[in-house]
């Protein structure tokens, strides 16, 4: 069996009295779609900001690719693609210049950048639009652009923080389309939403509340928990329950 691409053992993140995450513990494999599900303020973005090595942890531990988040951050971010809740993209930037300022900020090497653009662009549906504007394009090019640049050193593992939050619902199927993609080609893709919809396109899912993880399974898995209700009773059922047990 391959060593898991994310592995969270009892990872908690205070920020002075407040615990934003509160001992979370769970292992991704290799080519798994794996979702955070949760309202916000459900600890998800911090969390995928700690497995970025961009938040250091209070407490527990956290290894992606087989380092350490900690101890080992810049071999993390190396062995990452991470695209924020808001596009990580330069607006006075051209489509073609965005390309290239990612591919030398993430080291790709110069015999494969010209390939590596021109499957941005493909990927993107931005052939023949290098030249445009990157302010002036659609939502969902503009998303489909971020990606791309976010994979252009070809990472093993992706980090997606709310990646189809703004756009439309035909925009976020075609996306998911491309999360796929990279799925079958063995890269670990890790993503946040608070879609229902989104969440069953998932492999597994945490569901994320006040920082904790109150349920994990796959998306049937859930919901034959529960007597096979829609995903967002599943998750309603599931808050309702943790607030009845809390002191």
């Amino acid at each position: 069996m391959s060593q898991p691409s994310v592995v969270l053992e009892k990872l908690t993140k205070r920020f002075g009295d407040f615990v934003a995450v509160d001992q979370v513990s769970l292992s991704v494999g290799k080519g798994e779609i794996f979702g955070f599900l949760g309202p916000n303020g459900a600890g998800k973005s911090t969390t995928i900001r700690i497995l970025c090595g961009l938040l250091a942890p209070s407490s527990g531990t956290a290894t992606v690719a087989g380092f350490d988040v900690a101890q080992e951050p810049e071999k993390v971010r190396a062995n990452i693609g991470y695209m924020s809740q808001r596009f990580s993209l330069y607006d006075d930037l051209t489509v073609g210049e965005n390309i290239d300022f990612f591919t030398g900020i993430y080291g790709v090497a110069r015999d494969r950048r010209a390939a590596r653009k021109q499957y941005v662009l493909t990927m993107a549906g931005l052939e023949g639009r290098q030249s445009s504007m990157t302010r002036i394009l659609p939502g969902g090019l503009k998303q489909r652009l971020a990606l791309g640049c976010a994979i252009l050193h070809e990472p093993p593992i992706v980090f997606l923080d709310e990646p189809t939050s703004g756009v439309d619902p035909i925009a976020r199927r075609v996306f998911w389309d491309l999360i796929y993609q990279l799925s079958e080609a063995g890269q670990t893709v890790f993503v946040t939403t608070h879609y229902m919809d989104e969440a069953e396109y998932c492999h597994r899912l945490a569901l994320m509340y006040k920082g904790k993880m109150i349920s994990l399974g796959t998306p049937a898995e859930l919901k034959a928990a529960l007597n096979k209700q829609s995903m967002e009773e599943v998750f309603v059922e599931s808050i309702e329950r943790e607030e009845a047990l809390a002191p």
